[in-house]
């Protein structure tokens, strides 16, 4: 039985490229890779994919936060702050669960970034409900679906 990982979506099966990963024995979060080369133009909002998609266990969800040295050295920053990748989004009907960056540009020029290069950490949370929450709908689509009718 799986209980929380990592694994690439079919389009990138056959891409080599790092899948997320701890670098240290105390790290929180897994480095997500770019399994492509990619530029951002100057003041541009991108949605950047990672080719990985997240599995996990029902009361958790994918904190998935930009790494400082991407934000310090490069000035992009992930436009909402932290993306939450929720259980059912894996597999979902319409992206597989693939996870993308909305990465913005917020210098004046363009920043290419390599293949390879990690961009973002993950980490799996624990989430709590409240009293009398009946929340019992499945997600039915991939980005941005949640609470669509």
């Amino acid at each position: 039985m799986k209980i929380r990982g990592f694994e690439k979506i079919s389009a990138y099966a056959d891409v080599d490229f790092p899948m997320p990963e701890r670098k240290t024995k105390m790290a929180a979060g897994y480095d997500i890779c770019l399994p492509q080369d990619v530029t951002l133009k100057a003041r541009t909002l991108q949605m950047v994919p990672t080719g990985v998609k997240a599995y996990m266990q029902d009361d958790e969800f994918l904190g998935v936060h930009i790494r400082s040295s991407i934000a310090v050295k490069k000035g992009l920053a992930l436009v909402n702050n932290v993306g939450i990748i929720d259980a059912d989004y894996y597999n979902n009907a319409d992206n597989e669960g693939h996870i993308m960056l909305g990465l913005f540009n917020t210098t004046d020029s363009d920043v290419t970034l390599p293949k390879g290069e990690r961009v973002a950490q993950g980490i799996f949370y624990k989430y709590l409900t409240a009293d009398g929450d009946s929340a019992d709908a499945v997600r039915g689509g991939g980005f941005g679906s949640t609470g669509e009718k």
